[in-house]
């Protein structure tokens, strides 16, 4: 079966950043429900539109194309007594930026009474590599085209 539309695509990954440094590696495969969905990147998909099990590439993606440029606007500085006990660097927290929307926040600096978080996406600002191997490729069922996105062993679970 070829990689189209409403086909639930399982690979392994790799991804470097462009002086190839290892940044990140599947532990296990992943599996995204192909077609637009917004489960993976674009050009991501474009590479792998068209291909079966087996095929391996590497795509190159700008910052534009993958997480976004770095916005200096997502680092905030926050009294750490506004936090609970035990606050550490490399912890995250939910919380809402000042434009509106929910963002995931790494704590990336304490500083006496201050806590410096970071709301861009750690990958934010690089260029990447992603390595992809093609492991399986099998029809969506009509739940998982419902939903947008791959279920099962390597998909969302309900």
């Amino acid at each position: 079966m070829l990689i189209a539309k409403d086909t639930v695509v399982t690979l392994s990954y790799r991804v470097s950043d462009a002086q190839g440094q290892l940044l990140e590696a599947s532990e296990a495969p992943m599996a995204y429900l192909h077609g637009g969905y917004g489960n993976t990147f674009e050009k991501l998909e474009a590479a792998l539109e068209g291909q079966a099990v087996g095929f391996a590439t590497t795509v190159e993606l700008a910052p534009a194309d993958a997480f976004g440029e770095r916005d200096e606007a997502l680092v905030q500085t926050i009294d750490k007594k506004d936090f609970p006990p035990g606050v550490k660097v490399g912890g995250t927290l939910r919380g809402v930026a000042d434009d509106g929307h929910e963002r995931i926040f790494t704590v990336v600096k304490i500083k006496g009474p201050q806590v410096v978080l970071d709301g861009n996406h750690p990958h934010a600002g690089k260029t990447l590599r992603f390595a992809l191997k093609v492991t399986e490729v099998r029809a969506a069922s009509a739940e998982e085209v419902a939903h947008g996105h791959a279920h099962g062993a390597h998909g969302h679970q309900h």
